[in-house]
């Protein structure tokens, strides 16, 4: 059975940092692109950064520079790296395996979320 395991959600002040991770098992991680996606009330899960099996990444506009995506195949994890962070971060933040289609990516699975909020 498919496992998606978030962690590292918490409260942080604006400018302030957090990683998340987010710990797979059931499936051969290896084989897989996975991604973080953030949703906010009222609002539509977004894209905010991916990974391919080989190490390519890419992220929403609004997070470039800041976010980084990783992921250690040895430990069936994957890492979002946040820096800098703003208010507007503030959302649930999912993790994803899923696939890539050229440069775009999509989810096939989900886990349950972790949440960020981010204020003073």
């Amino acid at each position: 059975q498919v496992q998606l395991v978030e962690s590292g959600g918490g409260l942080v002040q604006p400018g302030g940092s957090l990683r998340l991770s987010c710990a797979a098992s059931g499936i051969i991680f290896s084989i897989y692109a996975m991604g973080w996606y953030r949703q906010t009330p009222g609002q539509q899960r977004e894209l905010v950064a991916g990974i391919t099996t080989g190490g390519y990444t890419n992220y929403a506009d609004s997070v470039k520079g800041r976010f980084t995506i990783s992921r250690d195949n040895a430990k069936k994890t994957v890492y979002l790296q946040m820096n800098s962070l703003k208010p507007e971060d503030t959302a649930v933040y999912y993790c994803t395996r899923g696939s890539y289609s050229g440069t775009d990516y999509s989810p096939g699975y989900w886990g349950r979320g972790t949440v960020v909020t981010v204020s003073s």
